[in-house]
């Protein structure tokens, strides 16, 4: 019976930790970009869009399609980064596991 108690507290220690380091996710920003930099995007760890730059040399009333793009992929990319950063903080108490709904 100690041992179980003993491995309650460790459970409860770890899922403290994890909200811990799920709610600082939410202050890591992560820069994605496209075109040379024409485009960039930010993003925090929770995929949530903070801010975007366009320079006016991405901005060409006869090519909209190509702005689309330059936006997407700019956005693409931060996502992606912020997934990766999220599986490497989390990961550390999922052993890599990936647990639906968790991160």
């Amino acid at each position: 019976m100690n041992n179980m108690n003993q491995m309650m507290k460790q459970v409860k220690k770890m899922q403290e930790q994890m909200l811990k380091a799920q709610e600082e996710l939410g202050s890591k920003t992560i820069e994605g970009s496209s075109g040379g930099g024409v485009v960039t995007v930010q993003v925090n760890g929770h995929k949530k869009l903070l801010s975007m730059q366009i320079k006016p040399e991405a901005v060409d009333p006869e090519d909209i399609e190509m702005l689309q793009d330059l936006v997407i992929t700019a956005v693409n990319d931060a996502l992606t980064q912020a997934e990766e950063l999220a599986n490497n903080d989390m990961g550390k108490f999922t052993g890599g596991m990936k647990i639906p709904g968790l991160f």
